[in-house]
């Protein structure tokens, strides 16, 4: 490779839809429920600023590496705009587009003062030393320093990136301006004005979510079981507090493979496992290798996917049989899957809601930041919890009012309030 070669890993061939085209088809779907006029559609469907940045890191070899790295900005109409950044080497510029969106109706969905934002660096962060993600992660800030502030874009972690790069972020952009900006970026270490609960929010936003729609569905948690596909930070926690809330995990999968036990897996055993074997469950005896395809149409009542985009897709969805799907991805279900799973009558806890206990947590970071006052972990997890809910009551309420899946309804939500906002702002 040349020196000065733009660094684009080849994406692999997989069956998967483009997540812009199955974002833009329940947008679609939602805005002509709600009537959208011509012009709000318009505005909305398209973001609001995209910028592409090529960034120039000294590798440890002592060769310069040239990333791509993209920021899209979707909407900042109910205010600034928010959104975590992705390394991952198939990272590209329609997925950021499409996640940057998924942002801005997700913060709409939870009633938070955040438009949509996200970003991403074409790298393959598990080949790189610390050194060089830093250089890069740097490089990143000062490229998008003008498209960055407490009170404009507000970065958090995403795949491939954490609290580490997330207060490298922050120092760069506070050396940059000249003065300390925790307010910045969110998802950073505790010392540096990270908040309580972050951690475990997404994955206890999906608790949350689970635990309202069993009550609709008449079940109890005691006596349902649970299969978890995706065992990185949202997927391990949301097993963690649906086991203690008596939910029986059969099945629990990561990048080593997939884990069945019939008798319900010991989710503590499993993640002290993970700790000490390089974060994988690859020989966990608590449970029984199995294909990992046949986790997402295992004979469980719950199914979580906390890993990636589209994995039940027109292929499997006809072979699921829970009665019960929570996303905690981002995008896990196709759109060609949707008439298929709500023909067979699962209800679903869609994306924009089930996984936003990250965002709304995230939102307290920023605010305590901007307070320069730390909150308690009860204060977090009583405000989080109380917003979780009072978005899935919303959705469900509007699922009823006009017959349509929850997935539909929480888009529904969250256009309505977001061109509602434009309307009362005075139009375009």
């Amino acid at each position: 490779m040349a020196a000065n070669t733009v660094y684009k890993e080849p994406a692999p061939k997989v069956d998967r839809e483009n997540p812009l085209e199955s974002m833009m088809s329940r947008f679609n779907i939602a805005a002509e429920i709600l009537g959208l006029d011509d012009e709000t559609y318009n505005v909305l469907k398209a973001p609001d600023k995209q910028v592409i940045v090529h960034i120039p890191v000294t590798m440890d070899n002592g060769k310069i590496r040239v990333f791509e790295g993209y920021r899209v900005i979707h909407n900042t109409i109910l205010g600034p705009s928010k959104g975590g950044i992705r390394y991952d080497k198939n990272v590209h510029l329609d997925e950021v587009k499409a996640l940057a969106a998924w942002m801005t109706w997700k913060c709409a969905v939870v009633d938070i003062p955040y438009g949509g934002a996200k970003g991403g660096i074409i790298c393959d962060p598990t080949t790189m030393s610390a050194g060089e993600i830093e250089r890069l992660t740097r490089g990143y800030t000062l490229a998008l320093k003008d498209i960055f502030g407490p009170d404009r874009d507000i970065p958090a972690p995403d795949m491939g990136t954490g609290p580490r790069e997330m207060a490298w972020l922050m120092d760069e952009f506070s050396k940059t301006n000249g003065l300390t900006s925790p307010a910045v970026v969110t998802g950073k270490p505790l010392v540096m004005g990270g908040s309580l609960g972050r951690t475990e929010a997404t994955g206890r936003g999906v608790m949350v979510s689970a635990l309202a729609a069993l009550k609709k569905l008449g079940l109890k948690p005691t006596e349902v079981s649970a299969a978890v596909q995706g065992f990185g930070n949202v997927g391990s926690w949301a097993a963690v507090l649906l086991h203690q809330q008596g939910v029986k995990i059969k099945a629990v999968s990561d990048i080593s493979g997939a884990y069945w036990n019939e008798n319900g897996i010991n989710i503590d055993e499993a993640i002290a496992y993970k700790n000490v074997h390089n974060g994988r469950l690859e020989g966990f005896t608590g449970a029984t290798p199995m294909d990992p395809n046949d986790l997402l149409t295992s004979d469980v009542d719950v199914l979580v996917p906390a890993a990636v985009e589209d994995v039940i897709t027109e292929h499997n969805a006809h072979d699921i049989k829970a009665k019960l799907i929570v996303e905690g991805a981002n995008g896990p279900t196709s759109a060609s899957a949707d008439p298929i799973i709500n023909e067979k009558g699962i209800m679903v806890v869609p994306d924009i809601l089930a996984n936003s206990g990250g965002v709304t947590v995230s939102y307290f970071e920023w605010v305590q930041n901007k307070q320069g006052f730390k909150w308690s972990l009860d204060m977090v997890t009583e405000r989080a919890d109380r917003i979780m809910s009072e978005a899935f009551e919303k959705v469900y309420e509007t699922s009823q009012k006009y017959k349509i899946p929850m997935r539909i309804a929480a888009y529904v939500v969250a256009i309505d309030k977001v061109a509602q906002t434009y309307k009362f702002r005075g139009g375009f």
